[in-house]
């Protein structure tokens, strides 16, 4: 009984190394994890080591990091860390400041590189974005015009494809509001599946991509797909709560989840139809069905979203109480049940969250306490363990981690 049991700890000590490994294929100053995160006060970057073994945070900028081209908001990073992307706008308040999307080349000590921007087709405004599991496209919701942009991504440079931005409008026959679309959070399907302990680690995942965006003043989530050359098309259209500000899917792709702001304060949850959900579907094409029982209850003002990386949790940012409402997904049916303890909280006005690829830490950006909030997840029920906060420059909005 000792041998095998020395043997299964042999067994599981590899994997760890191969997940942490995995997890750090570009940044590798001594395997650590990295934190990324936009600040507004200064108008920079800053960027952290991330000790995995004790959650331990130092600061790799131990000054300002790199200025942005403007004011930057959200910023996210390519699958394999090489780069970090960050929207950033013209302003006032930064000199010589544009509009666009910038993109900052990470070495391998975590350090970022000075900032190349991308101007968006049609002078549109961006103001949320995604990359794709495979690291092949950046999707951007627009506003003013209400648009979605799709870029290229090839060796960290962003080309617009052809055809973008595409119009967003409400479909023939659709139950909305009417109102004039306002974009405002987008998520795609992933090609990619968790490399271990997840419900679909070992399935063979799609090679074709949804798109789905919420527009928040006709209070529905739009589905589009995405053909190889990234060109959308759009497939059909689900109402959810009032002002929908969020949206995620499911690493395994089974679920799609918004969040619906005031005066709702609630979750939507809806199936995804594809060969997965077949046969409660009628056709493949990733269009929604809603959840039974849907919408779920949540805090105050509920914005960003995002399932844990093994699929099997939900975290959403509670921006009108500072806090975070974390549930338990069904993996059979999608129903969320709130965990204990429930909400948790922040500190002032929380704008961002990430969760670290091996489902160890997430990250909270807070915009008014110039500081993370940092939490061990627990594995085996979600769980989340406040840590120390992290000292940011002022005004962090964005926050990435790999």
């Amino acid at each position: 009984m000792r041998t095998r049991f020395t043997w299964i700890l042999g067994v599981a000590a590899l994997i760890s190394v191969a997940l942490l490994l995995a997890c750090s294929t570009k940044y590798s100053s001594s395997n650590n994890g990295l934190v990324v995160v936009s600040t507004q006060g200064n108008a920079d970057m800053d960027t952290f080591s991330l000790d995995l073994g004790n959650g331990h945070i130092t600061q790799i900028f131990n000054t300002a990091g790199p200025p942005t081209s403007g004011q930057p908001t959200a910023v996210v990073l390519d699958p394999a860390g090489a780069y970090a992307y960050v929207m950033v706008y013209q302003s006032a308040a930064v000199a010589a400041s544009v509009t666009g999307i910038e993109r900052f080349t990470i070495a391998s000590d975590g350090k970022l590189g000075s900032g190349t921007t991308t101007a968006l087709n049609g002078g549109v405004t961006p103001k949320a974005m995604v990359v794709d599991s495979a690291g092949k496209f950046l999707f951007v919701a627009d506003s003013t015009p209400a648009a979605v942009s799709v870029l290229a991504i090839s060796g960290g440079t962003l080309t617009e494809v052809s055809g973008s931005p595409f119009p967003v409008t409400e479909l023939p026959g659709g139950a909305t509001q009417g109102a004039i679309p306002s974009p405002s959070a987008l998520a795609i399907t992933p090609t990619v599946y968790p490399p271990a302990f997840a419900t679909c680690s070992g399935n063979v995942p799609p090679t074709t991509e949804n798109l789905y965006v919420t527009d928040s003043t006709n209070y529905i989530v739009l589905n589009y797909s995405v053909s190889s050359t990234g060109t959308l098309t759009a497939v059909s259209e689900n109402v959810t709560g009032t002002v929908p500000s969020g949206v995620t899917v499911d690493p395994c792709n089974r679920f799609v989840y918004v969040s619906n702001s005031q005066p709702n304060n609630s979750v939507s949850a809806f199936t995804i139809c594809n060969s997965i959900s077949l046969p409660s579907c009628p056709n493949a094409d990733f269009s929604l069905l809603p959840v039974n029982g849907s919408p779920f209850a949540a805090g105050n003002a509920p914005g960003p979203l995002l399932m844990d990386a093994y699929a099997n949790f939900l975290y959403v940012l509670d921006t009108g109480q500072n806090a975070i409402s974390a549930y338990k997904v069904s993996t059979t049916t999608g129903s969320l049940t709130p965990l204990n303890p429930t909400p948790v909280t922040t500190n002032s006005y929380p704008t961002s969250i990430a969760v670290r690829s091996d489902d160890s830490w997430l990250f909270v950006a807070n915009l008014n306490s110039a500081n993370l909030s940092q939490y061990a997840i627990t594995p085996s029920t979600g769980a989340l363990i406040p840590q120390a906060p992290v000292q940011t420059d002022n005004f962090p909005w964005g926050v990435a981690v790999k």
